[in-house]
């Protein structure tokens, strides 16, 4: 059977908790990660949330797994993490992935824009100049 777009996205959102920017601060507050999963030229362009770790979506796998010579050491599966893309598909998709991969506490907090709306601290983008 060939799996869309759609069905993934409704298997990801079924299991990854979608949640507010004030309760991705209180969680990341208490000790959560808070990983963006966005390509460097998006967070080159809008900036970043203050204290958030950046993996690129496409090297998700190869950081999350501690067998893999790639691993990342801020990545552990008894450590809560709180994705953000630029609108929260690729989060939930990051997200199930992490729960598949052996994570226990993964919440969906949307996109970078949910972030900063919410009135969490950022870094601006740096102006390259003329």
């Amino acid at each position: 059977m060939t799996v869309t777009l759609k069905d993934l996205m409704a298997a990801a959102n079924a299991v990854v908790p979608r949640i507010s920017a004030a309760e991705a601060q209180e969680k990341v507050a208490a000790g959560a990660l808070l990983l963006d999963i966005r390509d460097a030229p998006e967070i080159d362009k809008m900036g970043r949330a203050e204290g958030s770790h950046h993996i690129p979506r496409g090297m998700l796998e190869f950081r999350a797994d501690p067998e893999s010579p790639y691993a990342d050491p801020q990545l552990r599966r008894d450590r809560p993490v709180v994705l953000h893309c630029a609108s929260g598909g690729r989060a939930a998709l990051a997200g199930k992935l992490l729960l598949d991969m052996g994570y226990t506490e993964v919440w969906n907090l949307g996109g970078f824009k949910d972030w900063k709306e919410g009135g969490g601290a950022v870094v601006e983008p740096v102006d390259p100049g003329m």
